[in-house]
């Protein structure tokens, strides 16, 4: 067995390395264990949004990590909300002050290069290969067990291991939540070089081209991502495999053609509404804390997911950073509430956008078309429409409920 003296974390996710990485700004020594090997390939873009509240916990965790990640980002400043093909809204937002963008959009695999390059600067150890299948809580500590026997023992564990979270089930912790019916299907598709592509964000009601379902197009460095919303009688074959995707993505996307920009789509993948909370967020003995999505799952619209899961991983080491410092367990304690009751206010959030997303009463519907026939006339009409499909904010979906 090996023993750390430091903390553990399981998964070198995003969340995961943000966990790391805020652990080593406090001082402590720090394992990851990670079940894929060293150099594997992540891809698609996944979460794409790091917001401005992140940006800035990145920073203290690592100065300097916030530019290194925004240069390389995008960044855009219109967003467009059409319904039907017409446009009801249109914005366009002054350039970033000087304490940074309100936000920049990268593909996952981006963002963790630089975290993983900040982790390796800063001093984070690595086993990778090293899949945690069992927890075992002693008086002193934490020991974690790989499927192929390795252990190690650390003062703590930061459990960021994912929706499937093996230390999450292994500590009996259930996860409560719902699935919607329907699916989405996303698409990264790259950019042409030196091609002048629009820079901004843009949301189709009933998209016309495509029998009245719904797109979001969204940029990123190098390309960019439709999210096609599909009906509940839709099935995957038709809608969510690659070959469907070549026959009707050029109906959303203009200048792309069927079969001669064949290698512009990089990545295709179909998704569920998932909202999921955990019962708690640390064991009984206040020795793991779950971070991330072996926490939490909520949908993508929001972009609730990667950005709150930083914030649980900031405030995991500043517990765990307090706890070991005052020699109690009652930071650990107060994360697992705090993080816990800012998952439950997302989760509802990303609940209220569920349902103007894909409205089950006729009347949501009702009012969605009023506002789109009303939006010439009274602007806010319009901008309730580019709005409400993310659900209501207390501040950034990172910092909701949050005390540290």
């Amino acid at each position: 067995m090996t023993d750390t003296n430091g903390v553990l974390v399981a998964g070198a996710g995003p969340v995961g390395m943000a966990a790391a990485l805020a652990l080593r700004a406090h001082g402590l020594p720090v394992t990851v264990l990670e079940a894929d090997p060293q150099g594997r390939e992540r891809p698609g873009s996944r979460a794409l949004f790091v917001h401005r509240e992140t940006l800035r916990l990145l920073d203290g965790m690592r100065p300097g990590l916030a530019a290194e990640i925004t240069s390389y980002g995008q960044t855009w400043h219109t967003n467009r909300t059409l319904y039907r093909g017409r446009e009801v809204y249109a914005r366009t937002f002054p350039p970033p002050s000087p304490s940074g963008p309100p936000f920049t959009s990268l593909r996952q695999v981006d963002t963790e290069r630089f975290l993983l390059a900040a982790c390796a600067d800063a001093g984070v150890a690595f086993e990778w290969g090293a899949k945690v299948t069992g927890v075992r809580i002693t008086d002193t500590g934490v020991v974690l067990t790989a499927r192929d026997g390795r252990e190690w023992a650390g003062s703590h564990v930061v459990a960021a291991d994912g929706a499937r979270s093996a230390v999450r089930h292994d500590l009996g912790i259930a996860m409560d939540g719902t699935r919607s019916e329907g699916f989405h299907v996303v698409v990264d598709v790259a950019g042409v070089p030196g091609a002048e592509a629009p820079v901004e964000r843009v949301f189709h009601y009933e998209h016309p081209g495509m029998g009245g379902r719904s797109v979001m197009r969204v940029p990123f460095t190098g390309g960019f991502q439709i999210d096609l919303q599909c009906r509940d009688d839709d099935s995957p074959e038709a809608y969510g495999t690659e070959e469907a995707v070549r026959r009707w993505l050029p109906r959303v996307v203009e200048d792309l053609e069927v079969d001669g920009d064949a290698d512009r789509v990089l990545w295709v993948s179909t998704y569920r509404f998932l909202r999921a909370v955990a019962a708690r967020f640390c064991d009984p003995r206040h020795r793991v804390l779950l971070v991330g999505e072996a926490a939490h799952l909520f949908p993508p619209f929001g972009a609730r997911g990667m950005n709150s899961g930083i914030a649980d991983a900031a405030a995991a080491a500043s517990a765990v950073a307090e706890s070991l410092a005052a020699g109690t367990t009652s930071a650990v304690a107060e994360f697992a509430e705090t993080r816990r009751a800012a998952a439950l206010f997302n989760s509802a959030a990303a609940g209220t956008a569920l349902a103007h997303l894909r409205p089950r009463r006729r009347i949501v519907r009702a009012k969605q078309r009023a506002a789109a026939t009303l939006a010439p006339v009274l602007p806010w009409c319009g901008a309730w429409l580019e709005h409400a499909p993310y659900g209501p904010r207390n501040g950034s979906p990172a910092s909701a409920g949050r005390k540290y």
